[in-house]
């Protein structure tokens, strides 16, 4: 059984959230790939559309959209996901993950392309832990 943490970004708002997929949520998942749109009704947010984006996995390697395949690869970098070069003309060989998602994923990034009946907002209320706003921030000066 595979387990992943999606992380939901609200490009209206600049917000994100994070959704838990387990089981068959989340078995229905692997085989995608980086840039594939899919309904989200399956992960709680009935009547949207997201694209996944980027993931990652336990050890934190990112994958990249441009490399086919499953699994991790050594790859000759000069930029781009997995590797900012330092100095002009700087390249490096890199294991980075391929664009397919398999269960040794533990995080995928998504966007959302489409929206439902109920904003974002309302499917996951503000915990009490989350930075106040920065209206809050200055009265207290």
């Amino acid at each position: 059984m595979s387990d992943f943490k999606f992380v939901v970004s609200d490009p209206k708002t600049g917000r994100a959230y994070n959704v838990d997929a387990t089981g068959g949520v989340a078995s229905a998942i692997v085989g995608k790939k980086i840039g594939d749109e899919f309904d989200a009704g399956s992960l709680g947010l009935a009547g949207y559309k997201i694209e996944i984006t980027g993931a990652s996995d336990r050890t934190g390697t990112t994958a990249r959209k441009g490399l086919p395949g499953a699994g991790r690869k050594k790859v000759l970098l000069a930029g781009g996901v997995g590797f900012h070069p330092t100095m002009e003309g700087e390249r490096r060989r890199k294991a980075i993950r391929s664009n397919e998602i398999t269960p040794d994923f533990v995080q995928i990034n998504a966007r959302v392309t489409a929206y439902g009946e109920k904003t974002l907002d309302e499917i996951f209320p503000k915990v009490e832990g989350e930075k106040k706003e920065k209206s809050a921030k200055a009265g207290r000066r």
